[in-house]
């Protein structure tokens, strides 16, 4: 009887195998790719080169610009490579106010990167882990967050870092950053928790770790690339920010870089070459935090959105 039955099972898989056939997964030979990707496309070249050639020309620009005199920029004309470069225009920019509104954004990108990474990881952990239906509902209110633009609310914002006697100061342009910024640093890490097997926080929570053991030990660690998305994404945000150093600062000792700029443009409007200096070392941070956290900023962003 059982060899009867054994039989019988082992029939009704046979059939079933027929009847619906295994789906081929991917190929490592790109023979998944369609037949367009796989062979070389020209009008794709040639779209790329243009494209390069477009987001190059304003760093081959402001490059060697900097780098070239004040009477070599207006005899050879602006797109002219530099005779004998120089960099004399850095000096004469790093000797002014330059250095003021350099440290200023640097203060300005270190502590708003710090507060959103300390108040988004914890947020995250609690819509991830938490069961409560208030924090649903907090999570959903503070998504609503990301359809309200900085300008919409500015003149309240101003009124409310008057009354708090924070107009003028460092901590005034944080505290917005910070605020505007933290909808899409939990957002992201979200996605990135619920990465997580919650089989790793059973283990732990058989071994006796409380949440706090397991935010500390569990969460952060696994939680690295979202967290280098974040900063990544915080510190290019934090950096070039206008609006509220333009609305909540007045004093020329807590300029940041980019009123810094709009100021220098009036300084130095006849010598071109010492402006691009300013926008050339204020703009190396940036490429900076770019450059080291480009394929976790993709990463991150994207984490958890195909699922």
């Amino acid at each position: 009887m059982t060899t009867r039955q054994e039989t019988r099972r082992a029939r009704t898989a046979q059939a079933g195998a027929h009847a619906r056939p295994a789906r081929p997964g991917p190929r490592r030979d790109g023979s998944r790719w369609p037949p367009f990707l796989r062979r070389a496309n020209p009008l794709a070249a040639l779209g790329a080169l243009a494209w390069l050639v477009v987001v190059g020309m304003p760093v081959y620009y402001l490059v060697t610009v900097s780098l070239r005199t004040r009477a070599d920029y207006l005899t050879a004309g602006p797109l002219a490579p530099p005779t004998s470069p120089t960099l004399d225009n850095y000096r004469l920019v790093l000797t002014g106010e330059f250095g003021r509104y350099f440290v200023n954004t640097a203060i300005v990108t270190v502590v708003s990167i710090v507060l959103v990474l300390a108040l988004a990881l914890p947020a995250a952990y609690a819509i991830v882990r938490g069961r409560h239906p208030l924090i649903r509902t907090g999570f959903s209110m503070m998504l609503l967050g990301l359809a309200i633009p900085s300008q919409a609310v500015i003149v309240p914002l101003y009124l409310l870092i008057t009354r708090m006697h924070m107009y003028d100061s460092l901590a005034g342009i944080i505290l917005p950053t910070v605020a505007f910024l933290l909808p899409v640093a939990v957002l992201v890490l979200t996605s990135t928790l619920r990465e997580i097997p919650n089989e790793l926080y059973e283990a732990l929570a058989l071994d006796g770790g409380g949440p706090m053991e397991a935010l500390r030990t569990l969460v952060l660690p696994l939680s690295r690339p979202g967290l280098i998305t974040v900063a990544v994404y915080v510190a290019v945000n934090a950096w070039n920010g206008f609006l509220f150093p333009l609305v909540l600062t007045q004093s020329q000792d807590q300029r940041v870089l980019t009123m810094g700029l709009w100021s220098l443009q009036g300084q130095y409007t006849s010598n071109v070459p010492a402006l691009m200096a300013a926008m050339t070392l204020s703009v190396l941070p940036v490429l900076l935090f770019y450059a080291i956290g480009r394929r976790r900023l993709v990463s991150g962003l994207t984490a958890g959105f195909g699922k």
